[in-house]
């Protein structure tokens, strides 16, 4: 880092550490943010009695590890003295000296317990404070939090519809609610249950409210919008403005016309209360699509005049007009605020709205009171149910509860990292903990983060609660605003593109309602670089194909130019990748692109999801055809053609695709190579159908696929054989997933099952480096490469799915606080009617949170230009060029893409590449140039397997081979020498190992492990253990004693603790004796000197004395498996490997 002499925000930094302080802290991209926080944390850690008195919040789990690893090893320097120290070095040391001086005075002992530095997610914040309180947080015994309760959120939608037909309460509302959509029960299903993944936003709102204070709400956003676009409004204009309105309202009235204009009459002030008036300005200031106006006529009240007098004076009119709308021409959020006064909603509720809204809201409660029912049946909850527990068990500020009071005397010292991410419950959850704080009473707040990189609104982030919490504190704590200005990251040459464009782009002020950001501007730390350090590339058209080789091109010149660099292509949407992805594959790049490649676009998922339709329902004729035409039987199309020609009975369902499979009377007209490939088809399926009831779904299509030769139609041309395990790594998540979805046998619910396939990803190629890296611009956040590639800027944003409820929630009224204090106002729209055309209130919410989603655009581009360190290269289209008075004139962007956003910045170079456009048009005019027409006809080239094809036969003997080879390298060496019940006991400890391992050991105590015995007997059940009653103690017992070891023990804390490229559970393929095979590891990191760790957990217990010696047994006994392990784990990763194997029962460990 550069020397503080040099830092033009030194001064900022260096305050940002006083213990005695509260901050809020703008850390723009690449301004060091992290660093100054560990910083702080250090600081604090020297002040204060004790490290509880510190909590550090994180949103995730990677962000508390990251944090807490490099606090440590800023502690492990031990104060002492770098060679070449650096001013950040230098301070980094002198804040480690005082904390280790403080550790050895308070005989702390951090090194040896790293677990008291409370460096914690806030979900698991949230979860402590449930456990510590489980009778006031409702919840008794812990329940399991899942990441995805969709199935849940479906199931009380269900059931709360269900209660029409019990005669139930809410059976009226059920019926209004239907009657008004049409009785559309599927999609009222889906709109309730969308709404209960929300609830956070809206639950807290709904008892009790009265219409009158809803309709304030509505009142209320009128009026912001209004005091909006008056602040806006410049005050030096506001008497020509009103000159021009009234003169134009005169005209306009004397000549009959109607328009809202003539609002202007005898206007003598403007108010920032009166919707009517500036309705009646943005009549005469813009055209009906909202631009500027242009062309000035009668019909905005400026007549030409008939005499000459008149006609001077009306020449003159006009020119004022013409000069004001030139003077606004460049207030651009002035002229869209402006058009937005034009559809304002309506101050009240229409009767029918407050009815079908008062249904919704007495529903939605009801619908809330089944998913908390089949929360507690199920012993799960999502998040959103944890943090709202987490509130009641912190009570009110006015009545707070035990907890809350001892909360409040224990934390001392608040953090918070990536504080724009914060959403209300969880802004509410903060102002709780903090209730009675004030300066100068010994206790800190500081909240680092920067609203320019506040890109999560689906998962419910609020930025205008950073705006608020800059502006007016949070509660009674006023806190003092800083904002970080040098960037450690990029060349200047990035920072100056950045700066300059925007803060063109970027609003021209904030606003807590919208989430309005201004933009902050960065000063370089680095030089410029020699060439472009940004570059566009306009497309005219879309054309994907060609905006994809274009991507090529620039992998390919940076691989020239810098051979080491790293290189990432981020996108908007993973949608955005297909085509590119496709081409640079066919150049031969490898790539990382961890959760891009849908799984359901692979090939060979498709294949295995129509073979698992056609088994699982033999009438499913497109399965069944489609299964014919896969490539492990590979009939034309014309054989198709014909066996369903030639068969009518198949057309009325009287037969099924696989009795025609079945009977070769049915197979008139096809040719002699499709009855090969048939007759093959129906040996395999033959047995299969006879028992497909006998054995698991999941073995009945394994089975099936490899005897139909699946794996060998894996890849026309294998480019190598990574690219072989791949796909058949994507085979085998697909058959895992069947495995988890299957019940008795079968498929419920085949459109869940597919709805699930959808969100799941294909294997991504881990021989690859990561020197090319293909993700979406919000998982480079946090990120930085040497060059960053942006393409599909000009492609459009996901549509928007109307909701049973839009509400919008504002931070802050601003007629009820200027400071922006006071609760939150909610805005509530109910869905319209089906068939109606326009809802005003339900447009008016829509435009707002539109707004929003296009001001997290502008903050989406900055956090993906400002991922690059030396280049960055930006590519999008439009729709085409256009001629106006002999100019070549590009069309503008889709409305709602990147691009869109970005115009004003990138006009210029698509204006020149429109002209270059146009005279090489003109040029070729009289050429007579010829567009080219593919070929219509169907292309029926297929990759099947040749006719005739036979199942390679199997090395013989084939039970042997499995009781004897295999042994040494199968995954899991089975307990066969163990009793059912250490089986059992193993599984349910591996299972809370993992799930110990990826919390880092926070919150993890032998307190709360004593308070998991009933959990531990439902784990033990569930699994199939079915033991007597003092068996099952026994069994606890033992779980209790392996998981206390492993969390008390200082090698359990070491493998469990936070650590680099953790990975638990990690599943590995390979090719073992000539066949595909996955194995499992139970953990693996790379610790501080580079070395990667691959740990297998083992229960095996040990009674009586000689333990080294059955440890030694049991090395013996493992050590091949885990050698297979590090073979397979080189090819990934070329670190050096150690393996190890961790006894938890019996504190046992062996290495080597």
């Amino acid at each position: 880092m550069t020397d503080s002499k040099q830092i033009p925000d030194a001064d900022e930094r260096l305050r940002a550490l006083d213990p005695a302080q509260s901050f809020i802290v703008q850390a723009p991209a690449g301004s060091g943010k992290t660093a100054l926080l560990i910083q702080r944390y250090l600081r604090l850690l020297a002040y204060v009695d004790a490290p509880e008195e510190i909590v550090a919040i994180t949103f995730t789990r990677k962000a508390a590890a990251e944090m807490r690893t490099r606090v440590l090893a800023v502690l492990e320097m031990g104060g002492q003295l770098a060679d070449a120290e650096t001013a950040h070095e230098k301070l980094n040391r002198e804040l480690s000296a005082a904390v280790l001086q403080r550790d050895r005075k308070a005989g702390w002992h951090i090194a040896e317990n790293p677990e008291r530095l409370r460096i914690q997610t806030i979900d698991s914040l949230c979860a402590a404070l449930t456990r510590q309180m489980p009778v006031l947080s409702k919840f008794g015994a812990q329940p399991e939090t899942i990441e995805d309760a969709a199935d849940f959120y479906r199931q009380a939608a269900q059931a709360t519809l269900d209660s029409i037909e019990q005669n139930h309460a809410m059976a009226l509302d059920i019926v209004r609610l239907l009657e008004h959509l049409d009785n559309d029960r599927a999609r009222i299903e889906a709109l309730l249950a969308d709404m209960l993944a929300r609830r956070d936003h809206w639950l807290r709102h709904l008892h009790g409210k009265a219409r009158e204070e809803l309709e304030s709400a509505l009142q209320n956003s009128r009026q912001n919008a209004l005091q909006f676009v008056f602040r806006l409004f410049p005050a030096e204009l506001f008497s020509e403005l009103l000159a021009l309105l009234r003169y134009a309202a005169a005209n306009l009235t004397a000549a009959g016309k109607s328009s809202a204009i003539t609002l202007g009459n005898a206007l003598d002030t403007l108010s920032a209360t009166e919707a009517g008036q500036w309705q009646g300005i943005a009549e005469l200031l813009l055209t009906q699509k909202g631009g500027w106006r242009k062309r000035i006529s009668e019909k905005e009240g400026f007549p030409t005049g008939s005499s000459k007098t008149e006609k001077g004076e009306a020449k003159a009119w006009k020119n004022r007009l013409e000069n004001l709308l030139e003077t606004l021409a460049p207030h651009d959020t002035l002229r869209q605020v402006l058009h937005d006064t034009r559809q304002l909603p309506p101050p009240h509720y229409s009767d029918q709205q407050w009815e079908i809204l008062g249904a919704i809201t007495r529903l939605l409660p009801y619908a809330v009171a089944q998913l908390k029912v089949i929360f507690q049946a199920s012993g799960k909850v999502d998040f959103s149910e944890v943090a709202q527990r987490a509130l009641l068990a912190l009570g009110d500020p006015e009545s707070p509860t035990d907890l809350a009071l001892a909360l409040d005397y224990r934390i001392k010292h608040l953090m918070i990292d990536e504080f724009q991410d914060i959403s209300i419950s969880q802004f509410t959850l903060i102002e709780k903990l903090i209730t009675g704080w004030e300066a100068g009473d010994g206790r800190s707040f500081f909240a680092v983060g920067d609203p320019m990189q506040s890109i999560y609104r689906f998962r419910e982030a609020e930025v205008g609660l950073f705006l608020q919490a800059r502006n007016a504190g949070i509660g009674s704590l006023t806190l003092q605003p800083l904002t970080l200005r040098a960037n450690f990251r990029s060349q200047r040459g990035i920072i100056d593109w950045v700066n300059t464009t925007f803060a063109r782009i970027m609003p021209d002020c904030e606003d807590v309602a919208t989430g309005a950001v201004v933009y902050a501007p960065s000063i370089a730390t680095h030089d410029q670089l020699a060439g472009d350090a940004v570059k566009i590339y306009p497309f005219l058209e879309k054309d994907e194909a060609a905006e994809a080789r274009q991507v090529v091109e620039i992998i390919a010149q940076t691989r020239r130019d810098h051979a080491t660099g790293t290189i990432a292509i981020l996108v908007r949407n993973r949608s955005h990748l297909l085509e590119i992805i496709e081409q640079i594959k066919s150049a031969g790049f490898r790539f990382r692109a961890i959760d891009i490649e849908l799984l359901h676009h692979k090939p060979v998922v498709q294949d295995l999801l129509t073979l698992t339709r056609a088994l699982i329902n033999p009438a499913d004729a497109v399965a069944w055809f489609a299964l014919l035409r896969a490539p492990w039987c590979g009939l034309l199309l014309k054989d198709i053609t014909a066996l369903a020609e030639n068969n009518p009975g198949l057309l009325n369902k009287e037969i099924t695709v696989w009795r025609l499979i079945s009977d070769e009377h049915c197979w008139r007209g096809v040719s002699a190579d499709a009855m090969v490939r048939l007759r093959r088809i129906r040996e395999v399926l033959s047995a299969c159908m006879r028992n497909r009831q006998r054995q698991a779904l999941r073995v009945t299509v394994e089975t099936v696929w490899y005897a139909l030769g699946g794996p060998g139609c894996l890849s026309p041309v294998a480019e190598n054989n990574a690219g072989d395990t791949n796909r058949l790594d994507d085979a085998m998540i697909y058959l895992d997933y069947l495995e988890s979805q299957e019940e008795a046998g079968n498929i419920q619910d085949p459109v869940s099952f597919e709805n699930g396939l959808t969100a799941l990803y294909a294997s991504p190629d881990l021989d690859a480096d990561d020197t090319l890296q293909i993700m979406t611009i919000h998982k480079a956040k946090g990120l930085e490469f040497d060059t960053v590639i942006v393409p599909g800027l000009g492609r459009g944003s996901r549509n928007r799915d109307k909701q049973l409820l839009k509400w919008m929630e504002q931070p802050h009224s601003l007629v009820a606080s200027e400071s922006g204090a006071g609760l939150p106002d909610l805005l509530l729209a109910p869905i319209q009617e089906t068939g109606a055309a326009f809802d005003p209130i339900y447009t008016w919410v829509e435009k707002l949170d539109w707004d929003k989603a296009q001001f997290e655009a502008d903050r989406l581009l900055y956090v993906a230009a400002t991922r690059a360190k030396k280049f960055l290269h930006l590519l999008g289209h439009i729709n085409g060029v256009s001629e106006e008075s002999g100019q070549a004139v590009p069309s503008k962007p889709l409305s709602g893409s990147l691009l869109d956003r970005l115009w004003l910045a990138v006009l210029p170079a698509y204006s020149a590449a429109a002209v270059s456009h146009f005279m090489l048009k003109n040029n070729q005019l009289e050429g007579g140039a010829k567009k080219i027409i593919g070929n219509d006809a169907s292309d029926q080239s297929i990759h099947r397997l040749k006719t005739g094809w036979v199942l390679p036969g199997a090395p013989e003997p084939v039970a042997w081979q499995v009781l004897h080879e295999q042994k040494t390298i199968q995954a899991e060496i089975e307990f066969s020498w163990a009793s059912e019940m250490a089986r059992h006991v193993g599984n349910v400890v591996h299972r809370w190992l993992q799930k110990i391992a990826e919390d880092q050991m926070c919150d993890w105590n032998i307190a709360r492990i004593e308070m998991m015995r009933e959990r531990f007997t439902q784990n033990l059940m569930a699994g199939g253990m079915n033991g007597s009653q003092s068996e099952m103690t026994y069994a606890v017992e033992r779980i209790v004693s392996a998981l206390n070891n492993a969390i008390s023990d200082k090698r359990g804390q070491w493998i469990l603790g936070p650590q680099q490229s953790a990975q638990n559970e990690l599943k590995i393929s390979g090719i073992a004796n000539g066949r595909s095979m996955s194995w499992i590891i139970d953990r693996t990191f790379c610790d501080s000197n580079g070395i990667r760790w691959i740990i297998d957990y083992k229960t095996s217990s040990h009674e009586g004395s000689a333990l080294e010696d059955f440890l030694g047994r049991e090395q013996s006994r493992y050590q091949h498996q885990l050698n297979h392990y590090a073979k397979l784990m080189q090819q990934i990763d070329p670190r050096p490997i150690k393996l190890g194997i961790y006894f938890p029962l019996i504190n046992g460990w062996r290495e080597w």
